[in-house]
């Protein structure tokens, strides 16, 4: 891919590259816009996580709702999509939805608002969340971009996933620096995890290493301000 194709913009905190032949951004707080389809995609929210495991006598700060919505209510200010997609496991198990209080569910609520939006079903939420609206499927197509939650095992031209909560390793003055990364190798992109609970799995681990061409793959690891692209050859292999 020739240098003008991909951009890395410092001040604005994001990295652009033609993925398809589409144009996309993806910004440091881990949200995915494509222009051309007035879209913003965000993957793995896992709202409710904090309730899930009290359910279940594990008891966790119950912060991670607001933190998440929050983050996500300042990344689509910056852009005012017309639509997003929420790439699945959107909360954290099949109670989230109904049980969430009733001031996250209007915080939420506030943000779908006037927008068209789309829930993707994950592993952990496979049913339509209730009395949200939105709409729900298994996979939803724009052009040449189909997001689905699982990335496929047989590569599939133009898929935007998540499921991964993929992270990256690169060697920085002789000490290894692992960030949450979105990755691509020009025919798959995957989304890192949005959620303030989730955690984040090395791309270069056994399980998930062939599901990518490394000599094409280019990782974006998410700063504290800014996108750091970073080519296969310098992420750090097992």
């Amino acid at each position: 891919m020739n240098a003008l194709a991909r951009t890395v913009n410092a001040e604005a905190g994001s990295a652009s590259f033609d993925f398809v032949g589409v144009r996309v951004t993806c910004d440091h707080a881990g949200v995915l816009h494509v222009p051309a389809f007035d879209t913003l995609v965000v993957s793995d929210l896992h709202l409710e996580k904090g309730a899930a495991f009290a359910r279940r006598n594990m008891h966790l700060p119950p912060w991670d709702t607001a933190a998440t919505l929050a983050r996500l209510g300042a990344a689509m200010a910056r852009y005012n999509p017309g639509r997003v997609i929420s790439l699945g496991d959107s909360f954290h198990d099949g109670q989230g939805a109904a049980a969430m209080p009733d001031l996250f569910r209007a915080g939420l609520a506030a943000l779908m608002a006037g927008r068209e939006w789309i829930w993707i079903a994950g592993n952990h939420d496979p049913r339509p969340p209730e009395n949200l609206g939105g709409l729900s499927a298994d996979n939803f197509s724009l052009g040449a971009l189909t997001f689905r939650h699982e990335p496929s095992r047989r590569p599939t031209p133009g898929e935007v996933a998540g499921h991964l909560h993929p992270a990256a390793t690169v060697i920085l003055r002789g000490h290894p620096v692992r960030r949450a990364c979105f990755v691509e190798d020009g025919v798959r992109l995957v989304m890192p995890a949005f959620g303030a609970f989730t955690g984040a799995a090395d791309i270069a681990a056994p399980r998930t290493a062939p599901l990518f061409d490394w000599p094409r793959l280019n990782a974006y690891l998410l700063g504290r301000d800014r996108v750091y692209a970073m080519p296969g050859r310098l992420i750090a292999r097992r």
